[in-house]
């Protein structure tokens, strides 16, 4: 009996642990659709909650609508889609490579994909200035900035994996490598603005700074095209990644293919880095940030930190957009630069401190 009343115990207590993980959850999707729709309210032109739900049900018309289908949606939406691809690539490369300081900005991705962008821009011509005050810096071919920025992207994340698979691909060599990609893309970023135009230097700094407003419908949909199905295998290898956790002995033992996990993790978290880096700019600390606030609410566990890392990925990223377009209105900033300044602190608390387990 005594067993038996130990072991109903035990089954309540596990019963409990899952449910608060999915309350969390459900909270933070409530939240996310919430701001979601707050978002779309705020702005130069304020639109009235009621209005805006209105509107999306599809039973307003005018101004208004104008304003939430072309211009502000796509943007929200963009925002929630970005955040949350960066920030399920964050947790998947912290959990295969084993080391909290693993996200797509700080193992050179996004540096690659800022050097694809000033070699299109120099070399191809792409950037110039308007005559428009509101609009001085433009991209004159986006596409070929976009594509650019996406094969140096892919370039990184195949030389990186290519140098740590010959050291059979050690957590901290990938750290190491990736930390020496991005000063070495850096520095060609630099050395081609100190042979640029003033107009050329001028177009890589407006492209660097991230910013989700530059995307449209057809660019969500691309971004949507490559977020859902990374998303898709990272829920398939969730027992993989909490395998790993153990250490790669242990995931040996319980027949886990090793190699082939990381690698594939690391792949595709750099396909979505690279797609969204490519379409909006660098947004810099998404994929550091958000997982660790997950794994502080709610653990390790990968059966929830990957979609909790999701939505709470989308909701930073859209808090941060819709901050940069409320707090010097009318002017808008580029939310590179707030997230810059929320993900730089708690960068270097974890370097300095270190992450315990």
């Amino acid at each position: 009996m005594h067993l038996e009343a130990t072991g109903s115990d035990l089954g309540e207590q596990y019963s409990r642990y899952i449910r608060g993980k999915q309350f969390f959850l459900v909270g933070a999707l409530v939240l996310l659709v919430f701001l979601i729709v707050v978002s779309i309210s705020v702005g130069s032109v304020v639109i009235p909650i009621d209005e805006v739900i209105t509107t999306l049900l599809g039973g307003a018309g005018g101004d208004a609508a104008t304003i939430i289908w072309q211009i502000r949606l796509p943007r929200v939406l963009a925002a929630v889609v970005a955040g949350a691809g960066l920030a399920v690539a964050g947790a998947v490369m912290q959990s295969v490579l084993r080391n909290p300081l693993s996200s797509p900005y700080t193992l050179g991705v996004s540096h690659a994909s800022g050097f694809g962008a000033a070699i299109a821009i120099t070399l191809l011509g792409a950037g110039a200035v308007s005559s428009h005050v509101e609009d001085a810096v433009v991209v004159q071919n986006p596409y070929s900035v976009t594509i650019c920025a996406f094969i140096a992207a892919m370039a990184a994340t195949v030389i990186l994996l290519l140098i740590a698979r010959s050291r059979s691909s050690q957590p901290e060599v990938m750290v190491l490598i990736g930390v020496a990609l991005a000063a070495l893309f850096t520095a060609g970023t630099t050395f081609l603005q100190y042979f640029s135009s003033a107009d050329q230097v001028a177009a890589i700094v407006f492209w660097t700074f991230g910013d989700v407003g530059r995307a449209g419908w057809s660019d969500l949909a691309v971004l949507l095209a490559v977020v859902l199905p990374c998303l898709g295998w990272f829920l398939l290898n969730r027992w993989n990644y909490n395998t790993l956790e153990a250490g790669d002995e242990t995931a040996h033992s319980l027949g886990v293919r090793v190699e082939h996990v990381r690698v594939a993790g690391m792949l595709l978290s750099s396909v979505i880095t690279a797609v969204v880096v490519s379409f909006l700019g660098i947004i810099g600390f998404i994929g550091l940030v958000s997982p660790h606030m997950v794994r502080r609410l709610i653990g390790d566990d990968q059966r929830f930190l990957v979609p909790g890392s999701c939505l709470v990925g989308g909701i930073v990223l859209l808090v941060s957009d819709t901050l940069a377009r409320l707090v010097l209105a009318p002017v808008i900033l580029p939310v590179g630069i707030l997230t810059a300044f929320f993900g730089a602190p708690l960068f270097l608390y974890l370097l300095i401190r270190g992450y315990r387990r």
